[in-house]
């Protein structure tokens, strides 16, 4: 493409030769900066107008201005219902979990007193935030269309409240789960031999004299070599021969608990020595005063034997790793009496 330029004060004219590619890059030059200008007049000149409400120039652009303001409200009003929706179901899942976490805390035994603390704390930040009104819960509500994003945000931090307290509802549960099952990890509930009982705790007549006599603990009978698990975790004091015991071992499980495993062959731990649930602590035997081979279980409280059937009961629910049902007392110090 040539241009010819000529002027009267030029002796001659001039000739200007314009490739193909020169020429489309001059004209999207051209139309970049026509396309910047249109968006410097309307941002600053046009919407300046209808805002400040200039004589003319918002007569004639308030109309195109206006439906895109309204274009713009309709789109945020129908986000803003969206989410009012989405707030409404997840109100009724956090009303989900507080039913889950009462019923937890009731397993865990939490005190009405520990529940109260938590809403008061709960009430205290609810008052320390301007825009809250309180905890959340009750039925959603959708909000009217004007300051609908405000009810938004009010919403938002009582569901944000109110999820806090039950994370701190469950968490304490969980704690006071654990402390429980720790205790009844360290009380006797298991049995020492996998075998059936044979004599029970009571009064008997005595295998050796034939006279009546209290039997102290509970006889298992198996064969020499049987292995003995520790009923609860505890510590080694007593690992010897005892008398009519024979080779005994002793455990002290704490809080006055020692459980004693009576006419072993062989023991497996030493004194000072800290054994778990359900560790093999020795095998069975006949040693001591024994007509055969067997294990004599005894649980004592405070030096005094208590019958050891009334702990073994917890066994099974603690095998199915199961929590204690609401307003049940773990065996312990106050739970048996201190007599023969």
């Amino acid at each position: 493409m040539d241009i010819l330029i000529t002027h009267g004060r030029l002796a001659r004219t001039r000739s200007l030769h314009l490739r193909p590619l020169q020429l489309w890059l001059m004209l999207g030059a051209l139309l970049l900066a026509l396309l910047l200008l249109s968006g410097t007049v309307y941002h600053f000149v046009f919407l300046k107008a209808v805002r400040e409400g200039w004589p003319v120039v918002s007569q004639i652009v308030g109309p195109v201005i206006g439906r895109d303001a309204v274009d713009r409200e309709r789109y945020l009003r129908e986000n803003v219902e969206a989410m009012a929706l989405q707030l409404g179901e997840l109100q009724a899942k956090l009303l989900k979990i507080e039913a889950v976490g009462e019923r937890v805390s009731g397993l865990a035994g939490l005190k009405n007193e520990e529940l109260r603390a938590l809403d008061e704390a709960g009430r205290a930040a609810s008052q320390a935030s301007p825009s809250a009104s309180g905890p959340g819960g009750g039925p959603f509500v959708p909000a009217p269309s004007g300051g609908g994003a405000a009810r938004l945000e009010q919403l938002m931090q009582q569901i944000d409240l109110e999820a806090d307290r039950q994370s701190d509802l469950l968490v304490l549960a969980e704690s006071r789960l654990l402390s429980r099952r720790l205790e009844q990890m360290l009380v006797p509930s298991i049995r020492p031999v996998e075998v059936a009982i044979g004599s029970g705790f009571g009064f008997r007549i005595d295998p050796f004299n034939g006279r009546t006599a209290l039997h102290t603990g509970l006889d298992f009978a198996a064969p020499v070599g049987t292995p003995i698990r520790a009923a609860a975790g505890g510590r080694v004091i007593e690992a010897q021969h005892d008398g009519a015991y024979g080779l005994a071992l002793k455990i002290d499980h704490g809080q006055g608990l020692v459980t004693r495993y009576a006419h072993s062959s062989e023991i497996l731990v030493r004194p000072g020595e800290l054994v778990r649930r359900g560790q093999t602590v020795a095998r069975v035997g006949s040693t001591g005063r024994s007509t055969g081979p067997h294990l004599h279980f005894e649980v004592l409280l405070e030096g005094v034997q208590q019958d050891p059937a009334r702990f073994l009961a917890l066994g099974e629910r603690l095998d199915a790793d199961l929590p204690p049902r609401p307003g049940e007392a773990l065996p312990g110090p106050g739970s048996f009496a201190k007599g023969r």
